[in-house]
């Protein structure tokens, strides 16, 4: 790996890093319904995932900022993990449950609004 594509890489999952924080400890939604900012997260990663998927970028370089960088800093799927474990942990099947099925479906249907976004536009 050249430092051209470490720089990308670097780049990358700083923004990402720096993006993940803002939306985990600053962003609050209520309107009517609650969802944990980690799962926001993952949600927002995958919508992005679905919009560089359609994009299909043939860039070395894009390639690593986005896909390696951005993303792999951006999305939490340990956190997502270790929500997981909290719930078992205390005994909470029901909201482990739902909160796995939340986050799956919900994550792969903003990847494909994004993908589509970008197919249909």
């Amino acid at each position: 790996m050249d430092l051209n594509s470490i720089g990308c890489v670097l780049l990358g999952s700083t923004v990402g890093l720096v993006l993940r924080m803002f939306v985990k400890y600053k962003f609050k939604i209520k309107k009517g319904f609650y969802i944990n900012n980690t799962s926001l997260v993952n949600i927002l990663a995958s919508f992005f995932l679905g919009i560089l998927v359609a994009l299909n970028p043939i860039n070395h370089n894009l390639l690593l900022l986005f896909y390696v960088g951005f993303l792999g800093c951006f999305s939490t799927f340990s956190s997502f993990i270790y929500d997981l474990f909290v719930l078992f942990k205390s005994k909470q099947f029901v909201r482990l449950f739902l909160h796995y099925i939340e986050v799956i479906v919900l994550s792969f249907l903003f990847f494909y609004v994004g993908y589509f976004l970008i197919k249909v536009f």
